[in-house]
């Protein structure tokens, strides 16, 4: 399983799947880390614009992907985040944690 991502000036933006659930995080754990150790950037953005569902797997691949970023200086966003996915983020605490556009 490969996920869509793209790198611009420091930038590397991470497409989520329909569905991220436990299956599809251990996936894009070892993508994402993978790239993060490719492509130095600064920044990681999360786009969940196909996003229709996310379990508790999804929520710790996240988590652990803004710890590596934030321990190199870097920060993390999450864009296009429908109505569901918001109500995810909001529950868990990840707006606390994750800037949310």
């Amino acid at each position: 399983m490969e996920h869509n991502y793209e790198k611009e000036y420091g930038c590397l933006m991470l497409k989520m799947p329909r569905e991220l659930d436990h299956y599809a995080a251990e996936f894009l754990k070892e993508e994402a880390d993978a790239l993060l150790l490719k492509y130095p950037v600064r920044s990681l953005v999360f786009d969940f614009s196909d996003t229709e569902f996310m379990d508790s797997s999804g929520i710790g691949v996240i988590i652990g992907r803004c710890k590596n970023v934030r321990f190199s200086g870097g920060y993390v966003k999450a864009v296009r985040l429908n109505e569901q996915i918001q109500r995810i983020f909001q529950l868990s605490g990840l707006k606390k944690i994750i800037e949310v556009e």
